[in-house]
């Protein structure tokens, strides 16, 4: 499932904007195909023009009946109907995702026989400075069993000593979540955390569920803004 709205806060018609011939969204949507991990790949979305644009190229939507805060709650009207047992929410802004990161989030349930993992996501190392102070960029600590413990748009952990070599992982919104789980997190109200910080996963954090975060060194580029569309092109273009 590709949650795509198009009235994005921080840069309005983001997914539609031209990636080297091809729209944002577009471009997600057939790399997420290419993967070849799903029997079935769909843009979920309220906007008349990202379904067309995903249709008239032979693509699949399903069209949101109700306005959502969140990508996992528009996921969750969409897979009322649909015989599942895991959803794979990838990111339309993330045109990039590559089929390695997912199958490692994928295979955390295979190994889960407990069924003690709600959820599943990608994390990556990160190293520069703008990077880690960038409130766009979502970071991530965990246990030490890579279960997360908080995501912040603030640099975490706090570095009091700067003689201590500390590690940040930046959040990338690629999400597998077993279906119950995220059912349940669309009846869930949304708490300060989550409000404060407009970051969804928290939801599922203040309500006791557990995410598995999957470490992967490929970084990829989110389209948050239009510099981050610049070095989408610009990407794009030394790997073609």
């Amino acid at each position: 499932m590709i949650p795509a709205r198009y009235s994005a806060s921080r840069f309005p018609g983001k997914l539609m904007q031209d990636l080297e011939g091809e729209s944002v969204i577009l471009r997600t949507y057939k790399a997420t195909l290419r993967t070849k991990l799903f029997s079935e790949v769909y843009v979920v979305t309220d906007s008349e023009i990202i379904s067309h644009e995903i249709k008239s190229n032979g693509g699949q939507v399903i069209m949101s009946t109700k306005e959502h805060e969140s990508g996992s709650d528009r996921i969750a009207e969409a897979i009322q109907a649909v015989d599942c047992d895991v959803v794979v929410n990838v990111q339309g802004d993330e045109p990039f995702t590559d089929s390695e990161s997912l199958k490692k989030v994928i295979s955390v349930f295979e190994n889960d026989g407990e069924k003690e993992i709600d959820l599943a996501s990608l994390m990556v190392h990160i190293t520069d400075y703008n990077e880690i102070q960038n409130p766009n960029t979502v970071k991530v600590i965990v246990d030490q069993r890579n279960f997360a413990l908080y995501f912040s748009r603030c640099p975490i952990p706090y570095q009091r000593d700067s003689t201590v070599h500390t590690k940040y992982f930046k959040h990338k919104g690629v999400y597998a979540f077993r279906k119950e789980a995220l059912l349940d997190f669309s009846k869930l109200p949304m708490k300060m955390l989550e409000v404060s910080e407009k970051i969804e996963c928290i939801r599922y954090l203040e309500f006791g569920k557990k995410i598995k975060m999957v470490e992967t060194d490929v970084q990829g580029v989110e389209i948050d803004t239009p510099e981050d569309l610049q070095r989408a092109k610009i990407f794009l273009r030394e790997t073609n």
